[in-house]
């Protein structure tokens, strides 16, 4: 079961994306499926190779050649498959463990740009003012209109205390906005926790890493011998761009009966048709003891809501997908980012690898989330006056290839009325600053506890 597992396990921060890790060296022939390799296309590959080196004004490195090569082929596929070279193997290793160097932002790729999908709390970008929405449009003076997600991210890491500049083109602003910001080594808590009324608490889970069950797990046991008797729960994902799946199981199944089906995934591999349990195997299967195996009974029944909006994506998907399918949540927010497909790492080399997108994931009751997302129980905007620039954000359905979904195939990019993205502009520019999640001027938590409580939700106009 423990292979299983590893199946499904990582995500790169830098770009929304799930991501599987299956750590293996296979020769590349070793990856054809019994179909007979294009010898014409090849041969045509291998001209042009040849013509880069006796033709080409200046001489052109071979690695270079044929690294830019794979990195075009697998990117062509689609927004979250990817080439990853030495340095960007590495980065993805550190993050999954929690840290990476760099200014801390969730980006996506939009007509040629980059797009802030929201700024990692409590990280340089986020202490900048760096807001979800944000496109970026220069790196160090650099423009990087057209310049890959993958290496969109590699310029914004570096080595610690080192600097960046960043240029953001923001809807509501008249002049492009420079922002120099100091990397830092980015050491990110995925848990926060507290209770925010007597009797209602409130956890916060900013992204799934590799120890957030265990760190979920205190913070909630701490939280009951704060205040016994607990009566809601507001599991926040807001933001969220996803993590190590076996976290989102881990998560699920706290709050599930024990051995309950978390998430199930399908593509042309065998082994990628699995479906995955609410069990310790599946969600800690190095951990020596169960992390979840002392929580507090009563958390199977407390009442919960589950906060969602368009930054929150894969993992934090399935989360809420898992919750909403076996009723034991209200999810109450925005509808979701709608990434619902596998990637599985494949190292080519000991430091290179290829993420590649091999399956679909779908909530216990065979919901496919790819491209569509998942649709709150109650819609709430992010503020009393509307939902800001929160409802033009990208989704996966607006990234150019995306994948399908299978089980809907008519799911479709947002249509975006000018009027609207207008209306919401103004309702932005009349904030004095980004909502804090779990304060008291959060209202959409305040929308969470009035449900709890019997109270008149205010939903969506």
């Amino acid at each position: 079961m423990g292979n299983k597992v590893k199946s499904i396990g990582l995500i790169g921060l830098g770009m929304v994306a799930g991501v599987a890790a299956s750590f293996q060296f296979s020769a590349i022939a070793q990856k054809v499926t019994g179909s007979p390799l294009p010898i014409e296309e090849l041969r045509q590959l291998s001209d042009v190779f040849g013509l880069i080196k006796s033709d080409y004004v200046e001489n052109v490195d071979d690695k270079k050649l044929l690294t830019e090569a794979i990195s075009g082929m697998v990117s062509s596929l689609d927004p979250h498959s990817v080439y990853l070279d030495k340095k960007a193997f590495r980065e993805m290793r550190e993050t999954v463990a929690g840290k990476f160097v760099g200014v801390g932002v969730e980006v996506a790729l939009e007509d040629g740009y980059i797009k802030v999908v929201s700024p990692i709390e409590d990280t340089p970008a986020f202490k900048a003012g760096i807001k979800a929405g944000d496109v970026i449009t220069r790196i160090d003076g650099s423009l990087i209109k057209g310049v890959s997600l993958d290496e969109s991210v590699k310029k914004m890491r570096g080595e610690p205390r080192s600097k960046v500049s960043i240029t953001i083109s923001r809807k509501d602003e008249d002049k492009p906005l420079v922002f120099n910001i100091v990397r830092e080594e980015i050491r990110v808590q995925s848990v926060k926790a507290k209770i925010v009324e007597p009797g209602y608490a409130w956890v916060r889970i900013s992204q799934f890493q590799e120890p957030t069950v265990e760190d979920m797990a205190k913070k909630i046991t701490a939280l009951y011998h704060q205040d016994p008797n607990i009566k809601g729960l507001v599991l926040d994902l807001r933001n969220d761009p996803g993590g190590v799946v076996p976290g989102a199981i881990g998560v699920s199944a706290a709050f599930l009966p024990k051995d309950s089906v978390i998430v199930s995934t399908n593509g042309q591999l065998v082994s990628s048709k699995e479906t995955f349990y609410g069990r310790q195997e599946f969600y800690a299967p190095r951990a020596k003891t169960d992390p979840l195996a002392k929580l507090p009974a009563a958390l199977k029944d407390v009442p919960m809501v589950v906060l969602v909006n368009g930054g929150s994506a894969s993992a934090s998907e399935i989360v809420a997908g898992a919750l909403q399918d076996y009723k034991r949540a209200t999810i109450i927010g925005q509808q979701t980012f709608g990434k619902g497909s596998v990637q599985t790492l494949r190292q080519l080399t000991a430091d290179t690898a290829v993420k590649l997108t091999t399956a679909r994931y779908y909530t216990p009751k065979n919901r496919a989330i790819q491209a569509l997302g998942i649709t709150p129980d109650l819609k709430v905007d992010e503020t009393a006056e509307g939902d800001g620039l929160n409802r033009l954000r990208v989704r996966e359905a607006d990234l150019q290839k995306h994948l399908g979904n299978d089980k809907d195939p008519q799911a479709e990019a947002a249509k975006r009325d000018p009027q609207e993205e207008e209306q919401a502009i103004a309702a932005l520019a009349k904030k004095a600053k980004p909502v804090e999640f779990g304060s008291k001027e959060d209202f959409q938590l305040e929308q969470a506890l009035n449900h709890f409580k019997g109270l008149p939700v205010k939903l969506s106009k």
